[in-house]
């Protein structure tokens, strides 16, 4: 029987992001009103919508959750007197300063458009666009060139975006000093490399009639892989996560629900320096009454662990953000907490699909759904990224920078607006600023969120039992089971972190190349500063057992070299070559 307490996941988050939309109407300008919309062309009926998970029937009465699974479980009854903790639906806590959370979310399936050709459009941002559909900033200098190339300058003249059609290679300098570099190869293959950051080989395959991609992921001497099914949307092609491993519906439901009674949890962060960095941005709670919010709390700090340990081996660590009350506030990772619970859903109705012998909609996972089910969503930046604010200036958001969509964007746009509900300062957006997000930059950060999530669960379930988590009841300890599709996947690049390495280095000469093409000096502030004109021809490449000669010949004398006998250090402005007895054996 439906009950109100399966309205309250969603009316949480609705409420509470509805308040924070009224605050920051209050504080911006009124925006003229837009120009009407064309009519949306008719859509196929939606799929039926994923059911939350069962909650876990074996905990005490107290706590028991409503096993209903047509609308997800609730928490109720329960009484303690945890007094720092966000509580669920309905408990009797003491907390003075707590959001409450209930429930899941539910979530309609839309359909996606037919495909039609992939290629950038200014939609209805009235503004012109870099490659991947993200808005220029007004003053932005849009060049073409006869060779298919193109650069886009900032109105201060330095460049942002350079496109290398010879190469099929794409430049982005980031406002916090970031460097991306995606090159997308004659077999369909793509290579994304930043200094700092995770960078990876995509492969596509072919399962069940369907796209799907294999991502090996290198970063600090580890490979591992993420899996993607694509799907056309608005025109445009996009890749939406597919968990490689999916878990039986009881951990599931464990993992929705709340727990018997709030716990205190040890994370170990210690002395790491990114902890009194970010003390002015983030704080864990002090107890956690369910895993969704241990989740969140596991997201955020490892984004930032991730973010400051980046920015200090770039030497680009900006000053911290001001002390204070943090400003990601308890309202905000409450919002965060619910679309934790919504995604939990969302990949149980996945997993339940799969054990079934059917194909997931990517419709229904990706933001086509979360862009059209009339739902106010939460999102995490899992990367450095530039947007554009509705003045037309540009700033930065960055990991573990949380944004809200309030309100769906037009039927046409390739674009959505979101609020800040939280930033770091300094250069990134301003909090309740609304900022314009490509929607391909969208799906990377609910990929993103979604990664990090099974990321977490994976570590609750080895960690259950441990650290005051409780232990997971016999049928929801079972070890998850890989996906179908993982099977048919292409191994991995055997020499796939070299290849990584090596964009960044071709995108030297790339940008050289390019921009005396169109006239204009390389960047005297990026990472291109100071480098002659690079010679025609294919990049240089490097590989596990050449030589130091070799190398050398290749790449030149490196900035730095640490001699330890039989083990030597070639240290480049934009990779780390180690030599074992003369040969290489590590390349960062």
């Amino acid at each position: 029987m439906f009950k109100l307490s399966h309205l309250r996941p969603a009316l949480a988050l609705t409420l509470a992001l509805t308040a924070f939309a009224a605050h920051a109407q209050n504080n911006k300008k009124p925006a003229a009103a837009p120009p009407p919309k064309p009519a949306p062309a008719a859509r196929p009926a939606p799929a039926a919508r994923p059911s939350a998970p069962a909650g876990n029937t074996s905990r005490p009465a107290n706590g028991a959750p409503n096993t209903n699974t047509s609308h997800g479980p609730t928490i109720a009854g329960s009484s303690n007197n945890a007094s720092h903790g966000p509580t669920i639906a309905g408990s009797n806590n003491s907390a003075s300063h707590s959001p409450t959370i209930a429930g899941a979310n539910n979530h309609p399936q839309p359909t996606t458009s037919a495909a039609t050709p992939h290629a950038p459009t200014t939609g209805n941002t009235a503004r012109p666009t870099a490659p991947g559909g993200r808005p220029l900033p007004n003053g932005s200098k849009p060049v073409a060139l006869h060779s298919g190339s193109s650069v886009v300058t900032r109105p201060n003249g330095r460049p942002s975006d350079v496109h290398d059609a010879r190469r099929g290679m794409d430049v982005h300098h980031g406002l916090d000093g970031s460097r991306r570099v995606s090159v997308t190869r004659a077999d369909h293959s793509r290579i994304v490399a930043m200094r700092g950051r995770p960078g990876f080989v995509e492969r596509p395959y072919a399962f069940h009639g369907h796209d799907f991609a294999r991502r090996t992921y290198y970063f600090h001497g580890r490979a591992y892989d993420r899996f993607y099914r694509g799907y056309d949307f608005r025109g445009a092609h996009f890749a939406v996560y597919a968990p490689g491993l999916y878990y039986r519906p009881a951990f599931y439901g464990w993992a929705y629900a709340g727990w018997a009674h709030p716990i205190a949890y040890g994370w170990g962060w210690g002395p790491s320096p990114w902890v009194g960095y970010y003390g002015g941005y983030f704080s864990p709670y002090a107890v956690y009454p369910g895993p969704a919010f241990w989740l969140t709390d596991y997201m955020i700090s490892t984004d930032l662990a991730e973010q400051y340990q980046a920015m200090a081996d770039a030497n680009t660590l900006p000053p911290p953000p001001p002390s204070g009350a943090p400003m990601l506030s308890e309202q905000d990772k409450q919002m965060i907490a619910a679309e934790v619970r919504n995604e939990i859903a969302l990949e149980n109705t996945e997993a339940q699909q799969t054990a079934a012998g059917q194909d997931v909609d990517p419709a229904s996972s990706s933001i086509a759904r979360m862009v059209s089910d009339g739902k106010p969503h939460v999102f995490i930046v899992g990367g450095p990224l530039d947007v554009v604010d509705n003045a037309g200036n540009e700033c930065a958001v960055s990991e573990g920078d949380a944004l809200a969509m309030l309100t769906p964007p037009p039927a046409d746009s390739p674009v959505a607006q979101l609020n800040v509900l939280a930033s770091k300062g300094g250069s990134e957006c301003a909090k309740s600023a609304t900022v314009n997000v490509a929607l391909a930059d969208l799906q990377e950060m609910q990929n993103h969120m979604r990664e990090r999530i099974d990321q977490g669960l994976a570590d609750l379930q080895a960690k259950q039992g441990q650290g005051g988590l409780p232990t997971l009841p016999p049928s929801a300890a079972a070890p998850a089971a890989p996906a179908p599709f993982v099977a048919d996947a292409p191994p991995p690049d055997p020499n796939g972190a070299a290849e990584v390495t090596q964009q960044l280095a071709a995108a030297d000469q790339s940008e050289q190349q390019v921009l005396a093409e169109a006239g204009q000096p390389a960047d005297a502030h990026g990472p291109s500063a100071g480098i002659a004109p690079a010679p025609s021809g294919p990049p240089p490449t490097i590989g596990l057992g050449q030589s130091i000669d070799e190398v050398t010949a290749a790449f030149g004398q490196p900035v730095t070299i640490i001699d330890l006998g039989a083990k030597k250090i070639y240290q480049y402005k934009d990779m780390k070559v180690t030599f074992k007895a003369g040969k290489v054996a590590d390349i960062q």
